[in-house]
């Protein structure tokens, strides 16, 4: 009989599927995001209760697809803790949520990325530096989902961006000269571009500070679009638990 292969994962969603069972969004490393049955995993005596949480490397194999809510799932055969940072706490956890969020609704299930799920863990590891984080995991992930334009280029034109001017990310027409306020320096795009293409996540973070107000702006724009004009529950919930506290 094969052995099944043990994969990286983390725990995006869970929903009840018994009253003894649990079905997991899992965003792994080799097959991207899947749903898969965590038998028992609600008994009391059952290990990975401990194990199956957000926000923390998992090492997971699975078996054969099973029915489940009248889909096809797979069945998680067993997970173990795959070491790493423990459960951020604070503002940081809501960022962790905020980010399993766009995972949940942008990625489509069965198509891995690899280099994203990298970008993922990486992001999990530095929550606690702040906004500049959630701004370089988003702009890696418009740029897999293939949703970010070459940024340092013009789009219509192909003409090559100046530092010296501001442009406006359009979802529709990609970089173009502004025409609202909502706009970027042609440095920091520059920088942004050169940092995509080296792939390193910390040299990303680097050029959003560069402009983090501004480009929190536009890529709230730019993912409220490619969300269908859908309101983030996470998002919602910081900025209220942020009021509860500034009054």
């Amino acid at each position: 009989m094969r052995t099944p292969s043990v994969q990286p994962a983390y725990v995006l969603h869970q929903h009840d599927w018994s009253e003894s069972s649990l079905i997991l969004d899992l965003f792994t490393r080799e097959s991207g995001r899947i749903a898969v049955a965590a038998k028992g995993a609600k008994r009391p005596y059952s290990q990975l209760r401990a194990v199956l949480l957000p926000l923390q490397r998992i090492s997971v194999s699975l078996s054969k697809p099973a029915k489940a809510d009248g889909g096809e799932v797979q069945t998680l055969r067993s997970a173990e803790w795959g070491g790493g940072a423990t459960l951020p706490a604070g503002a940081a956890l809501f960022s962790g949520y905020y980010l399993n969020e766009l995972l949940l609704k942008l990625l489509a299930r069965h198509d891995p990325h690899p280099a994203l799920f990298d970008a993922y863990a990486d992001a999990l590891a530095h929550l606690a530096e702040g906004d500049v984080v959630l701004r370089a995991f988003e702009i890696k992930l418009l740029a897999e989902l293939g949703l970010l334009p070459d940024l340092s280029v013009v789009t219509p034109t192909q003409a090559p961006i100046d530092p010296a001017r501001r442009y406006q990310l359009s979802p529709e027409s990609g970089l173009i000269p502004p025409t609202s306020d909502a706009s970027l320096p042609g440095a920091l795009l520059i920088q942004l571009q050169a940092a995509l293409l080296h792939g390193s996540m910390a040299a990303l973070r680097q050029a959003c500070a560069a402009g983090p107000q501004a480009l929190k702006t536009t890529l709230r724009g730019l993912l409220h679009y490619h969300l269908g004009h859908q309101p983030l529950r996470t998002r919602a919930l910081m900025v209220d638990v942020q009021q509860l506290l500034d009054s």
